[in-house]
């Protein structure tokens, strides 16, 4: 069994709210083995004998769109993935201030957006400052949300 984490944008945003338990119904349902839920987040941890995210990926937001009557975009990375980020990304931020965040993309963002690095969103403190694959890395200052990089990437 591989441990999979499934961040599910827009799940509670725009009048949405679902609760956990209807998230962990769902991914029960598609068979996955100890689901559970990361706080409010819309972040669904869980277990699966399939490997293959593109397998995967469809088959989640097809069973949140049904059951939820709204589109839920999915990006997947295993638990394994994550673990590498957590341990070799950080280096390379060791010189900067502030709160370092990472946005999970389903692609790399396009060449037009990596050559404006590193990039400040306006109205706020966030600085888009690095990429790698399908990975953007920001800094705030004053206690900002990574929040609206997801907004930016979506307006690219």
């Amino acid at each position: 069994m591989i441990r999979f984490v499934a961040f599910l944008r827009g799940i509670n945003v725009g009048g949405h709210i679902v609760k956990k338990e209807t998230l962990q119904t769902v991914f029960t349902s598609l068979g996955f083995k100890n689901v559970f839920t990361y706080k409010q987040s819309g972040n669904v941890v869980f277990e699966s004998d399939c490997t293959d995210t593109s397998e995967l990926k469809p088959k989640i937001e097809k069973n949140l769109e049904s059951t939820l009557g709204f589109s839920v975009p999915t990006v997947l990375r295993s638990m394994e993935y994550l673990k590498d980020l957590a341990e070799k990304e950080p280096s390379k931020f060791q010189n900067i201030e502030g709160t370092i965040s990472v946005t999970f993309l389903p692609s790399p963002p396009p060449p037009a957006f990596v050559s404006l690095l590193p990039l400040t969103i306006l109205k706020s403190t966030a600085k888009v400052i690095s990429t790698s694959g399908n990975e953007i890395y920001s800094v705030t200052h004053g206690g900002e949300k990574a929040a609206c990089l997801t907004r930016l990437w979506s307006q690219s």
